[in-house]
């Protein structure tokens, strides 16, 4: 049994449209704008996780992908789910 509150929290999948659960993380940066230590995050579902990380590597921007479960973001992404006003929308991305 699921627990629909459950659901809804859960972290999704950063492509376009797509509404499935993330499974992996896609730490990223783009050394034009970014520390090199910084990260940014990406989620992706099983079927998404090798076209973000194509776009992300052909750019040279891709740092690591990890299991969801295994990423140093997860905690920070559960802490900060919910919008801070009620004009803020989330964008699927993560900062470290």
């Amino acid at each position: 049994m699921n627990d629909p509150d459950t659901i809804a929290e859960a972290p999704i999948c950063s492509a376009r449209g797509c509404r499935a659960p993330a499974a992996w993380s896609l730490r990223w940066n783009n050394p034009r704008l970014h520390r090199p230590e910084r990260r940014k995050t990406w989620l992706a579902c099983d079927t998404h996780r090798s076209t973000l990380g194509d776009f992300l590597a052909a750019r040279g921007f891709l740092r690591e992908v990890t299991p969801l479960a295994e990423s140093p973001t997860l905690e920070q992404w559960t802490r900060t789910t919910e919008p801070q006003s009620p004009s803020e929308s989330w964008s699927g991305e993560r900062e470290e």
